[in-house]
């Protein structure tokens, strides 16, 4: 999502002001569990405000709704991260640490409040990392936006915090590594030996030539990589800032830098989603990595915001963020190919565009919905991906035909009450037989998908999943 520095801050405060005084209906997981589904060919304007519907194939098994003290109006849920049988679910106000041990029935473990935008989260080993892409009065959790807090003792600061996650009931922060123009999203790469880990941060360089924002100066066409000793976590600094944009990505593009990098460090390759452009990196040498090829599609993409590869590392799936994640893009007037996926195909080591594919069911002009965050579901021989799509909902498609790719199921709910509150699907991942959707208001959803094609998926185990760290199945 875009927020801080493309002009998003405003709308959001004005979004969330309409549902101050009316927050959403909490739903105990027994509850979620036993309510049934929706006809699974109800549109999304047909549905009572927060009921849930679904394609025959897919459940919601259970519901966690946010928590104090990340259950306020600004605090919305953002990013996920797993590890064993625990689920890491960012917010705007901190962070959230579930026992998913039985899928069916979550338990909350801790919360941290820790606010910033937009604390998307990562995990390794015992160490949890925070992306904080706003300037703030100081690096720790006792901040305050800039502007709130100023005078003699003020440092401007944004970038990467650092938790120690050993105790999952009380997570400590350790330190911090300020980035230029904060982090955004953040992508983790081990390095040759476990003891180092590298972290891709990517930032949003939109302040303006005539900015003065004291933590982001134009133009910012460039990553930063931060070295981290996993056994001396404080010890973490920047030790690059490589630039990806060989051709430039010009006044074409509102933004410079990128919003999304996913690593696939057994592939050697990055696939990163820079704003107006694609760039496919070779990361064999993870400090100094290495363009391989920039495509642009100005004609159908406007926020190149993420990318998955498929498990054998022949495609690419970039997906557009036509508005900032704050429109309805999903509605009857905006084409099939903006808001969006490209499904390109990598041939003789360059990126081929093949199809589109775009979350089929119409919704409302008052619910923001455009592709947001998804993963693959482990399926041998096959490439399906499940997909956060605001109040979108969560679709699951298949695109192993990459020409033709179709949805084989979903899950979504009714608009909501206030029009134009910004809400829904922020993250939506599969993760040892299940589907997890981080919704902004409601909280955790946890969701099953029933089907032949799908099957499969379910006796993968992984031990940790950070999405855009890919590991191979």
């Amino acid at each position: 999502m875009i927020f801080s520095r493309l002009g998003g801050v405003a709308a959001l405060a004005l979004a969330l002001s309409a549902c101050a005084s009316s927050p959403p209906p909490s739903q105990s997981p027994q509850a979620a569990a036993s309510s049934p589904p929706a006809s699974s060919a109800s549109p999304s304007a047909t549905a009572a405000p927060g009921d849930v519907m679904t394609s025959d194939n897919v459940k919601l098994v259970a519901n966690m709704p946010r928590e104090a003290p990340l259950d306020g109006d600004s605090n919305l849920n953002s990013d996920l991260a797993f590890q064993g049988d625990y689920a890491f679910v960012g917010n705007f106000g901190g962070f959230t640490v579930y026992d998913i041990s039985d899928p069916a029935k979550p338990k909350t473990v801790s919360t941290v409040a820790c606010e910033s935008q937009q604390n998307d989260v990562s995990v390794y080993g015992n160490l949890l990392f925070l992306s904080v892409d706003e300037p703030r009065s100081d690096e720790t959790c006792q901040s305050k936006p800039l502007g709130m807090e100023t005078g003699e003792g003020v440092r401007p600061w944004e970038g990467i915090r650092v938790f120690d996650i050993s105790d999952k009931s009380a997570p400590k922060y350790v330190s911090s590594v300020a980035t230029e123009c904060g982090s955004h999203t953040h992508t983790m790469v081990p390095g040759k030996n476990s003891d180092t880990l590298y972290i891709y941060v990517s930032s949003p360089g939109s302040a303006g030539p005539d900015s003065d924002s004291p933590t982001c100066r134009s133009p910012h066409e460039l990553i930063q990589i931060v070295e981290v000793p996993v056994k001396d976590p404080k010890q973490a600094k920047v030790v690059a800032s490589p630039n990806i944009f060989p051709e430039g990505q010009g006044e074409e593009s509102f933004a410079a830098g990128c919003h999304d990098i996913t690593a696939y460090p057994e592939k050697n390759l990055a696939a990163a989603a820079c704003f107006g452009d694609g760039v496919l990196l070779d990361i064999s040498d993870p400090v100094q990595p290495k363009v391989l090829q920039q495509i642009k599609d100005r004609e159908n993409f406007q926020i190149w915001h993420s990318a998955t590869f498929n498990n054998d590392a022949t495609k690419v799936v970039f997906g557009d963020e036509l508005g900032g994640g704050g429109m309805p893009t999903c509605d009857a007037k905006t084409p099939v190919t903006k808001g969006a996926n490209a499904v390109y195909d990598i041939v003789d080591g360059k990126l081929e565009r093949r199809g589109y594919f775009k979350m089929p069911r119409e919704q409302t002009p008052a619910e923001n919905c455009v592709a947001h965050n998804g993963s693959l579901i482990p399926v041998k021989g096959k490439d399906i991906m499940v997909q956060a799509w605001y109040q979108g909902g969560v679709s699951i498609w298949d695109f192993t035909d990459s020409d033709a790719p179709k949805e084989i199921g979903f899950f979504e709910r009714g608009p909501e009450p206030q029009d134009g509150v910004i809400a829904g699907s922020w993250s939506a991942y599969y993760y040892n037989g299940y589907i997890y959707s981080s919704d902004m208001l409601r909280g955790l959803d946890v969701i099953e998908i029933t089907d032949p094609l799908t099957d499969p998926a379910k006796s993968v185990r992984m031990a940790d999943f950070n999405v855009q760290t890919q590991k191979a199945y």
